[in-house]
């Protein structure tokens, strides 16, 4: 029967080594191992248990959590297998517990994952039975009836089941056998029971051995020596009713709470009834309860000596020996096992197993954040514990399984509303009362790039001097992104809107880092005096992010141009001749100066003027209009009189040009006045030539008025609410942002018309300019079409504030003598014949191609004063606006 018993033994004890109980559905692996195993021995297979690839071990990062202080085990990642790590001593982990079980965690990311492992330290036969004393002396009266028992110590075995005391032995007596009595909670304790009656005149002393034996394979044991030593008298041991009790005591009960109080009685009388009290007590464990309890050896009142904890032991094994004092002395033996009842009195803990901060913002509902394990050391209801957040956080506790929770998203994280959030996270038990206890965790956002850089203003204006050095301050512009970090940095740029004829960053720069815009290269007002400059910012973020302005740059007049004299044109250093009748009386008109300027505003406005001399000639010259006329009555002379006529601007500082005139007195101006209307006719080309011009000159004229008249009825149009506005003239033209047609009339002669740009062709607010430049080498009628209505409004808003000094010629400058035309003599043509009494105006009398194209210009810039010697009604030659 012993031998069968062993290999059954043995059979559990390799089937327990070398398998492993399946996991639950909870993903909770369980092992077992016995605990004299070396180090390095197999536990289990993990990666098989788990379904994972060997190989993907590494990269998921698993690692070993344990729930101790002390490192048992570890994780072979090359063959995914649990492995020993020290030594086990299940006595020493788990004391006489009757199950030992140590709880590990495996943590694998990629995702995060956490496993609960429960490894089960089997117990092998590694301690041999020990008696508490080697020697054991006992006292038995020779009046003692056969059946008596003397009680022994109990032998302790560190091994549990099986392995634990199995039997008593004791070597053969004539007088003494062994009994064993199991005692409620399972102990076997020996008696020796006496068969036959004493006779101390025989033997005074037996000498036994007691063995104890456990159920090992193979089997240890121990022994100790007893000595019986027969005495007289005192035959009644004490007895303890019932020799076997039980309390129930709360645990934290205040020190000195009454347990029990002990019920044993002696028959005999006098000292051999007296009973005293004392504890029986192990070499093992001799102050186990003694620490916590005292006994008072006269009355037998059992008290409790310091605090009672049951999350550290829930039940006391209490042995107590009753001994009288006969002679020789007997006693008896009681037990009481005490439980303590658990008490709400420990709060949770809430572990952070893992916590994955910070979290990208985009992150999707459902991520996990952080791991979560609560322990609650007390037991039932006071044990059950619940884990929650604050419900106006996008997040919440799923429940992994029993005890672990995760901390996962519950909707949209926003960085710019929240760079961080602290969850706190509070633990309450099932008790009464409840006990809570709670952690907070700062969760970091990380930023993405999910913001647009913005400028302030969707368009800027700026406004600088022409002919400023490259390089110079234009205007800075800056933007805002509520991102940070790459995200948050911001490089400028120029865009090329192909609104100029050159790309828009061969005129300006922008500093990439602080939105700086600056010139390349000087700018010439006559050329451009409106820049749109498109500027877009990005960010540096992945994917990059971007937004648009445009800056209207106003280009600023300066007088960077001396008046032209265009007619009369005579090469440099000469002079140009007229020749007058000497009968020529005051008021007579000579000639006419014309000038031009290009540039405009007060810098345009021309005078005219004779340079002194120190004889006072007798002509004088029309300040606005230029015409030179008799002053007062000619004298003979036969020297001509030399006029040297300056014309000046009004800029700061003023330019000016000159043009010296020799003016001859004929006698018999006249006759050769007569004499020219027999001169021969003109020949075909000359006459076809004319035709040319003339045709020219009432097509201009033709288109012109439609032209007004298309303004015209714009302008009452915007009186009505309509959107066009007639800007005026003379109110600074140039490019502008947007599509327009430029009609430009310079003096060779020809119209040109340039059709610029197209991008504001979809803009639902237009407006359009007109704008006249009496003194310009390039004069300008603008349609402007801008792209924003708002914008554009603005824009050229700030740019009249900042010309109101250059008033318009048109609405200040004083209006030339409208008196002033041209006699027969100077006017061109074939209709330029002279009466008898006034000479030539043309040199030769010969009609000049380049003179005529002049006096057109001429003609044109006073058209917007209504002096135009040249115009319709007043003039010759019907041209009324240029």
């Amino acid at each position: 029967m012993h031998g069968e018993r062993s290999l059954q033994w043995q059979l559990l004890l390799l089937l327990g080594a070398f398998s492993a109980l399946p996991p639950p559905s909870s993903a909770q692996l369980r092992y077992s191992v016995p605990e004299d195993r070396e180090p390095g021995s197999f536990v289990g297979d993990v990666a098989k248990d788990l379904g994972v690839e060997v190989r993907s071990l590494a990269a998921r990062n698993l690692r070993l959590v344990s729930e101790g202080e002390q490192r048992h085990f570890q994780v072979d990642l090359a063959a995914g297998v649990l492995l020993l790590d020290s030594r086990l001593d299940r006595e020493a982990l788990c004391g006489q517990s009757p199950t030992c079980s140590l709880h590990l965690q495996l943590v694998m990311e990629n995702p995060l994952q956490l496993h609960r492992v429960e490894v089960d330290i089997l117990d092998v036969n590694d301690n041999a039975p020990q008696f508490p004393k080697q020697e054991v002396a006992l006292e038995i009266t020779e009046v003692a009836n056969p059946g008596t028992r003397l009680p022994l110590e109990v032998a302790e075995d560190p091994d549990m089941g099986s392995n634990s005391i199995a039997t008593y032995e004791l070597s053969p007596s004539e007088h003494f056998a062994l009994s064993i009595n199991v005692r409620g909670d399972g102990v076997k304790m020996p008696e020796i029971v006496l068969e036959k009656a004493l006779d101390r005149e025989k033997a005074a002393v037996h000498h036994l051995t007691l063995t104890a034996l456990d159920g090992g394979n193979p089997v240890k044991s121990g022994t100790a020596k007893v000595t019986i030593h027969v005495l007289d008298a005192n035959d009644n041991p004490p007895v303890c009713d019932p020799p076997i009790s039980k309390v129930h005591l709360e645990e934290n009960v205040p020190v000195g709470t009454l347990v029990t109080k002990l019920n044993v009685t002696d028959l005999d009388e006098g000292p051999n009834g007296e009973v005293e009290y004392s504890f029986k007590t192990s070499n093992n464990a001799p102050g186990k309860f003694t620490r916590l309890f005292t006994l008072d050896p006269q009355t037998g009142e059992i008290r409790t000596k310091a605090p009672l904890d049951y999350e550290e032991s829930s039940a006391y094994e209490i042995a107590v020996r009753a001994r009288d004092k006969g002679s020789p002395a007997m006693e008896g033996h009681c037990h009481l096992r005490v439980e303590l009842i658990d008490i709400n009195d420990n709060s949770p803990e809430i572990v952070l197993t893992s916590l994955s901060s910070p979290v990208q913002e985009d992150a999707t509902p459902g991520t996990v954040i952080a791991l979560i394990g609560v322990k609650d050391s007390d037991s039932g209801d006071n044990g059950q514990v619940r884990l929650q957040i604050a419900k106006d956080l996008p997040f919440k506790l799923v429940s992994s399984f029993k005890e672990h929770f995760s901390l996962v998203t519950d909707g949209p994280l926003d960085r710019e509303k929240s760079s961080g959030y602290n969850i706190t996270v509070r633990a309450t038990d099932s008790g009464s009362p409840q006990r809570a206890t709670q952690k907070t965790i700062f969760l970091q956002i990380a930023d993405v790039n999910d913001n647009a850089p913005s400028f302030s203003s969707p368009s800027y204006t700026a406004h600088i001097q022409e002919n400023s050095l490259p390089g110079a301050f234009v205007f800075s512009v800056s933007a805002f992104d509520p991102d940070e970090g790459s995200n948050a940095k911001l490089s400028y740029s120029i865009l090329d809107n192909g609104m100029q004829d050159l790309p828009i960053s061969t005129y300006f720069q922008i500093d990439q880092d602080n939105g700086t815009i600056y010139t390349i290269q000087a700018l010439d007002y006559e050329q451009d005096k409106v820049f749109q400059v498109p500027v877009e910012v990005k960010d540096a973020g992945s994917p990059t992010l971007s937004s648009t302005a445009v800056v209207h740059v106003f280009v600023l007049d300066q007088n960077d141009n001396a008046p032209t004299i265009v007619y009369p044109s005579v090469p440099k250093g000469s002079a140009f001749h007229q020749t007058i009748p000497a009968s020529a009386e005051p008021g007579y008109l000579v000639t006419k100066i014309v000038a031009v300027d290009a540039d405009s505003g007060h810098n345009a406005w021309l005078s005219y003027q004779l340079e002194e001399t120190a004889e006072t000639l007798p002509f004088h010259v029309e300040h606005r209009s230029g015409e030179i006329r008799v002053a007062q009555t000619l004298q003979e002379s036969e020297v001509p009189y030399r006029l040297l006529v300056e014309v000046r601007d009004n800029g700061t500082p003023p330019l000016s040009a000159s043009v010296a005139v020799v003016i001859s007195l004929e006698e018999n101006s006249m006759q050769d006045f007569a004499k020219s209307m027999d001169l021969p006719k003109s020949s075909p080309k000359d006459t076809n030539l004319t035709l040319y011009l003339i045709i020219s000159l009432v097509s201009i004229s033709l288109v012109s008025c439609v032209m007004f008249a298309v303004v015209g009825a714009r302008c009452l149009k915007a009186g009505s609410g309509s959107s066009w506005t007639f800007m005026g003239c003379c109110r600074g033209t140039g490019r502008k942002p947007t599509s327009h047609l430029r009609g430009q009339l310079k003096p060779d002669g020809f119209i040109k018309y340039l059709d610029v740009g197209g991008a504001g062709l979809t803009s639902q607010a237009q407006q359009y300019t007109s704008c006249f430049s009496p003194m310009s080498d390039q004069s300008d009628f603008l349609f402007v079409k801008p792209f924003s209505h708002s914008s554009t409004a603005e824009s050229m808003a700030a740019y009249e504030q900042a010309t109101s000094t250059l008033a318009s010629p048109c609405d200040g400058q004083a209006q030339p003598n409208t008196d002033w035309r041209f006699s027969q003599t100077q006017r061109p043509g074939t209709s330029g014949s002279q009466n008898g009494e006034e000479g030539g105006a043309w040199p030769n009398n010969q009609f000049d191609t380049e003179m005529l194209q002049a006096m057109i210009l001429a003609s044109a810039n006073e058209a917007a004063d209504g002096n135009s010697t040249l115009g319709g009604g007043t003039g010759t030659m019907g041209l009324s606006a240029r």
